[in-house]
């Protein structure tokens, strides 16, 4: 459902992605891992259609992504590093603004709304102000406007970000029933966020992708078998600074 050929991506003479390829299919959760400023991001804002690549190729369930972008953004539901929460709404509202921008009307407004609510468990502060809620709440609501129209791919940034540990537990269960007939990809730093739910992990720093694959795959690459995924990176990462 994701394909990304050859992808570079440049601001100035920083080069943020370089020369990256992977795919991601359907029912299958995939966990992006590097340090800040390794490319997440960036990677993430093209494939959602933010911004282009400089060079290569990004296909989404089969559409160009630079030359069919509206068509792409209908398929994806996408939580930013920084999304957008207009803060003085109350939560419901807001969250029935986001899906009419998305094109629902009516029922399937209605059972968007629904099961955006139930599966990012804001029932309690649908009456609240956005300002008035939590970190980690704000950050569900983020999470509800991706998946308020029930896209079939789903890219997130940094999802955890700003949940406790109990929070942190329901999204990974979350994950988990979300994976079925989708594809969903997310980034982060956090190895046991990783660890707990992916299918397979992408490792990447600087710009380049350092690893593809399960992480028992991972491991035998790299000629460390049975060891977990703090250590791959860690090992991966000082085999390439010679190179940077």
């Amino acid at each position: 459902m994701i394909n990304v050929e050859s992808v570079t991506r440049r601001f100035g003479n920083l080069t943020a992605v370089d020369e990256v390829s992977f795919a991601i299919e359907r029912n299958e959760i995939v966990g992006f891992v590097g340090p800040n400023g390794a490319g997440k991001s960036t990677m993430l804002k093209m494939l959602s259609t933010f911004i282009l690549p400089t060079t290569g190729k990004i296909e989404i369930d089969g559409l160009d992504a630079v030359e069919q972008s509206l068509a792409v953004r209908r398929r994806i539901g996408y939580l930013a590093g920084d999304t957008p929460l207009y803060r003085e709404m109350r939560v419901d509202k807001f969250l029935r603004f986001i899906g009419e921008a998305r094109g629902l009307r009516n029922a399937e407004l209605k059972q968007g709304f629904a099961r955006a609510v139930e599966i990012c468990d804001l029932e309690s502060v649908l009456l609240q102000r956005i300002d008035h809620c939590s970190t980690g709440f704000r950050q569900r609501i983020g999470l509800a406007t991706a998946l308020i129209h029930d896209p079939p791919i789903l890219l997130l940034d940094e999802p955890t970000h700003g949940f406790d540990p109990l929070q942190v537990l329901a999204f990974r269960d979350m994950l988990r029933r979300l994976k079925e007939d989708r594809a969903i990809l997310f980034s982060t730093h956090i190895v046991a966020d990783v660890e707990a739910v992916s299918d397979r992990v992408l490792i990447i720093n600087e710009g380049r992708l350092l690893g593809n694959g399960r992480i028992d795959e991972l491991a035998e690459t790299a000629g460390l078998p049975g060891t977990g995924l703090e250590e791959i990176f860690a090992h991966l990462v000082r085999v390439e600074e010679p190179h940077a």
